[in-house]
């Protein structure tokens, strides 16, 4: 924001420009809502459950091969994708969503609410007891918040480090990303035949249909 006295424009008022950056972007709740269920691939890497799914892989495709065959393409992929799912369900577990804050827990909470109740408390009563009782709530709160985040960073390093002595590149590089990009929140937007933009997850998906289903048709 920045105001031009010198702008002369017959009021009482001075002239004030700003430059306002505008984000489109969808709820969390909107976007997760096709986001259908995400299994653990990490698990994979202990030999005895990639064995386990292996088998329950192999055993049920082996029945779908043992059906007479079906010329719907779609019912078939149909088949395929709910066999891959099921062995996965039986083997794996689902991927729990990360949180971007973990230190925010009870305890902060409670903090928070701490800080709240001192603060209403001087709202009603302005007295010097109040004003000194909301700063102390006050820095006790930020030194608590400052310590929990800083407890968070470094067992982050911790991991970092552990990584790179194991040769685990994948979370190396995914923690590193991590620090470097920062929390970016996902967008799924899609612009339509008219350039409008479209959020709806469905209504992605038959954009994509419809973009795509010209040049897979058979002539």
């Amino acid at each position: 924001m920045r105001s031009f006295r010198g702008a002369d424009c017959d009021t009482d008022y001075y002239l004030v420009v700003g430059k306002v950056w505008e984000r489109l972007a969808v709820s969390k709740q909107e976007a997760q809502k096709f986001g259908g269920e995400r299994f653990n691939l990490r698990e994979l890497n202990e030999l005895e459950v990639r064995e386990q799914y292996q088998i329950e892989i192999t055993n049920r495709f082996a029945a779908l091969e043992n059906l007479s065959d079906d010329k719907d393409i779609n019912r078939a992929w149909e088949n395929i994708k709910e066999n891959i799912k099921t062995s996965a369900k039986e083997s794996l577990c689902l991927h729990e969503l990360k949180q971007h804050k973990p230190w925010f827990d009870e305890e902060f909470l409670h903090f928070l609410d701490e800080r709240k109740q001192a603060k209403l408390q001087w709202v009603q009563d302005p007295s010097q007891r109040n004003v000194d009782n909301l700063n102390n709530v006050r820095h006790e709160s930020s030194r608590h918040f400052r310590n929990k985040k800083k407890a968070y960073l470094k067992a982050k390093i911790e991991d970092l480090e552990t990584n790179s002595m194991i040769k685990n590149v994948r979370d190396l590089y995914r923690g590193i990303s991590d620090f470097k990009k920062g929390y970016q929140p996902r967008t799924k937007i899609v612009k339509d035949e008219t350039g409008d933009l479209v959020t709806g997850s469905y209504s992605i998906l038959a954009r994509w249909r419809d973009y795509f289903s010209p040049t897979t048709e058979c002539t």
